[in-house]
């Protein structure tokens, strides 16, 4: 599965749980922060999932 987003979306998508910009991961088909949280985001059917409840937390 792969991330198709468009780079202007990117650029003004931020990570609603701490502002940082998110990257898009190909492999794992998320968008992850690359603030101080590190939360990685869904994305299904190319639609991103921005919701906290929803994130994959980094591992300790």
């Amino acid at each position: 599965m792969t991330v198709k987003l468009d780079a202007w979306l990117l650029e003004v998508l931020a990570c609603p749980n701490c502002g940082g910009r998110l990257d898009a991961d190909e492999a794992a088909a998320e968008l992850v922060c690359t603030g101080p949280c590190h939360y990685a985001y869904p994305v299904l059917d190319d639609i991103p999932v921005l919701l906290v409840d929803e994130a994959r937390t980094p591992a300790p």
